[in-house]
């Protein structure tokens, strides 16, 4: 197979600007720009450069497919070195996707991130660059996508899966590992590389060390897209649906009962009408204390009502303590006349 840089003059013989490698390296280079900077990835100028970058890597990708560089009947060692690096192409559209910050279209971009990840890892897996397992491809209509229908209550009614489980947690550590190792190897050839210095060797195991770091990206990014696209998806039916009105809580209608004086009367009475319950009024007072419904349980008095209490409470004894014989009389006569007289003599009112 012939090396990119000639198939792609050859096809743009009049364009220096549509040269193929140098669209793939501007696109890369803005890429790593907006992922190193300290600006804010939602402030215009990153979102210039990753409209730009998306522009450019997006022609690359149409240019690749034109030129058909890759074939599934071809190993990674027919692959020419230096057509390597356009392996990358989806997985850089992938990452540049999730720098999109529309809120309006974030769902569309993180499907969209998903389709590029998930297309850089079946490539790599087909050249069997390194071993891994390929996340379930949910598109819709594809045989791996579950139905929307029920898969909620499905998956939460499963009891986890603790063999699984352990088995992603050691796949996930592996990949770290190998992650931080690609990394400190790149470091190590990149100035040899980018001067034209390197050899073929080396420039070739340059290209498939970005390989594999960005397989492990990858895998990482489509696990954490799910779970955002599962929050995006019910946020948005939580948006389209009414909110409904929260039901009133209505008090149980009260049984009726007879409220007596004391215990004899509620015996009393209670044996005239067996089909009603009774009760005392102490007890009435009680039960409605403990529940705090009585009229003057909550509402604090003021400084001005205990003063008065106080001030009367003391003059009371004042006069006690003095021998008033005015105030020692009232008692008496007031003692003496709750003597002869039962409670409610007098009250004549509303008797017919």
């Amino acid at each position: 197979m012939a090396a990119a840089e000639v198939s792609s003059e050859t096809h743009n013989p009049n364009s220096d600007s549509q040269k193929l490698p140098e669209m793939l390296d501007r696109g890369w280079k803005l890429f790593e720009e907006v992922d190193s900077t300290n600006e804010p990835t939602g402030s215009n100028p990153v979102q210039v450069k990753v409209k730009r970058a998306v522009q450019l890597l997006e022609e690359a990708t149409r240019m690749v497919a034109q030129l058909d560089l890759f074939s599934e009947n071809e190993e990674l060692e027919e692959i020419a070195t230096a057509d390597l690096k356009y392996l990358l192409l989806p997985a850089l559209l992938g990452a540049l996707a999730m720098k999109q910050v529309n809120q309006a279209k974030r769902l569309e971009h993180v499907q969209s991130a998903r389709v590029y990840f998930l297309d850089f890892l079946k490539r790599c897996k087909d050249y069997s660059i390194i071993s891994f397992e390929l996340p379930r491809d949910r598109t819709p209509g594809s045989p791996e996508c579950p139905e929307e229908a029920g898969t909620g209550a499905t998956a939460a009614s499963k009891p986890p899966d603790l063999v699984a489980m352990a088995t992603q947690r050691q796949a996930k550590i592996e990949r770290y590992k190998q992650k931080k190792e690609a990394e400190a190897r790149l470091s190590e050839i990149r100035s040899a590389v980018e001067s034209g210095l390197a050899d073929d060797e080396v420039v070739r195991d340059f290209y498939l060390l970005h390989v594999r770091k960005w397989i492990t990206v990858a895998l990482e990014e489509i696990e954490s897209i799910d779970q955002e696209i599962e929050i995006l998806k019910r946020m948005d039916v939580l948006k389209r649906s009414p909110a409904k009105p929260a039901p009133s809580q209505q008090r149980p209608p009260m049984k009726p009962f007879i409220l007596t004086k004391d215990a004899v009367q509620a015996r009393v009475f209670g044996a005239g009408y067996p089909s009603l319950p009774t009760m005392t009024v102490n007890d009435w007072y009680e039960q409605h204390r403990k529940h705090g419904v009585l009229p003057d349980q909550g509402i604090p008095r003021s400084a001005a009502d205990i003063d008065n209490e106080e001030r009367e409470k003391e003059e009371k004894e004042r006069q006690i303590e003095n021998d008033d014989e005015e105030a020692l009389q009232k008692a008496r006569d007031w003692d003496n006349w709750k003597d002869t007289h039962r409670r409610g003599y007098g009250n004549r009112q509303n008797m017919g």
